[in-house]
């Protein structure tokens, strides 16, 4: 953890136009990292939902992450740096953080991971629509679109409830996206890590009131706490940093249609450390996704034109 802090301030820090021997790894690197532990972290949580609740997971993932953003980036510096509508996009990011989190732990307590991860693409696929000029890229968000329904459809099925936590996720992880790309693209000075570790701070507050009193048990037993702040880390440090890195250096189209991935890594996981293994129509779908993404191309015309 120490490493990638460094790594990331390395990268972050940098000034424009000298970069660092960390940058030249291609963005798509750190998307890869923020995929893994997009998942892997939500997985051991659904470990811990026997000894803690559901919300109280949540919570504690929150706000373990808040407090090493806290000590790692003190985002409290930035208070008198921000214009007003900064401050307003990194409340809207810290309620979004809040309640996405909240509503994926409860859809994923009801449902399989990898179903929860095919319906979180969902939003992504409105974003990528936006980014796709070209027949190529239409073609890779219709192989994309066609496999995420693939892994979805044989399981909307019974949970309705989770079915609407799930697609409550989608729509608020679409907001992410949105807002992170904002932060990552802000001005010299104002790191979007920086920025990400001040929302983090506001989603821990805006967690509290419904998920501090499940996390209770957890301050009377060391081992579940640790678990707990091992969860924060997993899910929330690690791949929003990644996160970061790569919106900085991806147009937000690229990054929405990489996030067809999600279901792979999600189907994956779930399988190696939930048991929770794919069928063949799921095999099918993460196929017809890993195809997209393959198909998927950006010109540097296209690439300029994203950014501005």
């Amino acid at each position: 953890m120490a490493g990638l802090a460094s790594y990331a301030a390395r990268v972050t820090d940098k000034p424009q136009g000298r970069p660092g021997r960390f940058q030249r790894l291609p963005p798509q690197s750190f998307f890869g990292v923020s995929a893994v532990f997009h998942y892997l972290g939500p997985s051991l949580a659904v470990l811990l939902f026997a000894r803690l609740d559901v919300l109280g997971v949540a919570w504690l993932r929150i706000t373990s992450a808040a407090l090493v953003f806290a000590l790692w980036r003190r985002p409290w510096r930035l208070a008198r740096r921000l214009s007003p509508r900064g401050h307003r996009v990194l409340l809207g990011l810290g309620v979004v953080l809040a309640v996405m989190n909240s509503a994926f732990y409860l859809a994923v307590d009801r449902l399989p991971l990898s179903t929860v991860g095919a319906i979180e693409f969902g939003g992504t696929v409105i974003l990528a629509a936006v980014g796709a000029r070209t027949a190529r890229n239409a073609g890779a968000l219709a192989l994309t679109t066609g496999g995420v329904a693939t892994i979805t459809a044989i399981r909307i099925t019974g949970q309705p409830l989770g079915f609407v936590f799930a697609f409550a996720n989608c729509g608020l992880f679409m907001l992410y996206v949105v807002l992170g790309h904002r932060i990552a693209n802000a001005a010299a000075g104002n790191t979007g890590i920086d920025r990400l570790a001040a929302a983090m701070l506001i989603a821990a507050v805006t967690a509290t009131p419904w998920g501090l009193g499940g996390a209770v048990p957890a301050f009377r037993h060391p081992v579940l706490l640790l678990a707990g702040a091992g969860v924060g880390v997993c899910s929330s440090v690690i791949p929003y940093v990644a996160d970061q890195l790569a919106m900085a250096r991806l147009p937000r189209a690229t990054f929405s249609l990489m996030l067809a991935l999600l279901p792979v890594f999600a189907t994956i996981i779930g399988a190696v450390v939930l048991r929770q293994l794919p069928t063949v129509q799921d095999i099918a779908g993460i196929t017809l996704v890993v195809l997209g993404v393959a198909l998927h191309g950006e010109t540097p015309h296209q690439e300029s034109n994203e950014r501005a």
